[in-house]
């Protein structure tokens, strides 16, 4: 696999289109390919962006989320969420190169995806793209963000192992391979995190990867995401903390 970053501008509210900005910045792409997009260039593009102090943080968090802890659950003040089928802190809020803005996530990050996949097919005469709207989140019991994908679109998400024989003959019963996931962590390691400047890249040579000449399905989005009240690993933590239910929506 071959990963390549594209260096573009500081990217401010008020500025280019998503389509504007990659024009400028992606000027060839090959057959076969991957783009990765951080969420907040995507947000600022489409902007939604709240300048700080015009509304309180908590309050916006509460209107983006679909589940919300309070903060004071945290040693660090923190909100953890649920926003979009996603676990992340603030409903994916940030305010790291935000210019003085609070920066959300995409209103639909699918739509977005899919429109951003439908302009690169269009524009370059290609068939199998793949787009990822990406995002840095944490994990339990482990220093350090990992970039997790919100939406995606052109490619086949997931590979299911279950049913398929082992080394040894043996079933495998609950193994699916996150194609998105690893994808987004291997953009998201050499994105960076702070004033890189490189919010696109550029993955090839995805022999792994099975590409799709559409957008995903609904079926196949909602098999890639699990639901907070179904039968998930991490049940026993999910279904025992103390949601409040946000204003946001499962888009």
């Amino acid at each position: 696999m071959i990963v390549k970053t594209v260096k573009t501008d500081k990217i401010v509210a008020g500025g280019p289109t998503i389509f504007e900005l990659l024009d400028k910045y992606l000027t060839t792409l090959g057959e076969g390919s991957v783009v990765a997009i951080t969420s907040k260039v995507v947000s600022i593009c489409e902007g939604r962006v709240v300048p700080i102090g015009n509304i309180d943080k908590e309050e916006l968090i509460k209107s983006e989320a679909d589940y919300y802890l309070s903060p004071d659950v945290s040693d660090y003040g923190y909100h953890f969420t649920i926003t979009k089928n996603t676990l992340i802190s603030s409903a994916g809020i940030d305010m790291s190169n935000g210019n003085g803005n609070y920066i959300l996530w995409p209103a639909n990050p699918q739509k977005s995806a899919n429109k951003i996949r439908e302009y690169l097919v269009k524009r370059f005469g290609l068939k199998k793209v793949g787009v990822i709207i990406t995002d840095s989140s944490v994990y339990p019991l482990r220093y350090g963000t990992l970039v997790v994908p919100i939406r995606h679109s052109g490619f086949v998400a997931r590979n299911d192992y279950r049913g398929q024989p082992d080394l040894f003959g043996r079933p495998f019963e609950v193994s699916i391979s996150s194609v998105a996931g690893g994808l987004a962590a291997a953009a998201g390691l050499v994105m960076g995190e702070g004033v890189e400047q490189t919010p696109i890249v550029v993955m090839e040579d995805l022999k792994f990867v099975e590409f799709q000449d559409r957008n995903p399905t609904k079926k196949e989005l909602d098999d890639f995401y699990i639901p907070i009240n179904s039968d998930d690993l991490f049940a026993p933590f999910l279904q025992n903390a103390p949601w409040q239910k946000g204003k946001g929506s499962n888009i």
